[in-house]
């Protein structure tokens, strides 16, 4: 008997044959590599930052902080927070422009709590 895969497509749950399942699986890798490509060295430098110190700071972070602490133009992490917004959904900046969301964290009220080895606590976004 063939082995498959139970998955949840829309309200419905479907089997697939494991093969199908394990050959979409090994697609995840390039897949993820072309939805990273729109990303310099300097967004991934923002957007370390902001995981890092959202747990720390335990509000929003605005863009002036970001730009002074990784030592960039304000313009620069203007255009590179608007990036990640847009392309990944990676953050959410509130209507003040602070990022209050990157995930997987969030200064935002969720059910769900993170509880870190340094003992910060931040909810899961």
């Amino acid at each position: 008997m063939a082995e498959s895969v139970l998955m949840g497509k829309g309200n419905k749950i479907v089997k697939i044959p494991q093969e199908e399942w394990e050959q979409q699986l090994s697609l995840v890798p390039q897949h993820i590599k072309e939805r990273l490509n729109f990303m310099t060295d300097a967004h991934h430098h923002v957007r370390y930052f902001v995981v890092k110190e959202l747990p720390r700071i335990e509000k929003p972070i605005q863009p002036e902080l970001i730009a002074r602490e990784l030592s960039m133009s304000l313009s620069q992490v203007s255009a590179i927070l608007e990036d990640l917004e847009k392309n990944l959904f990676f953050l959410v900046r509130n209507a003040e422009g602070a990022v209050s969301w990157a995930f997987p964290v969030t200064v935002d009220r969720t059910p769900h709590r993170l509880a870190f080895s340094t003992g910060e606590r931040l909810n899961a976004a």
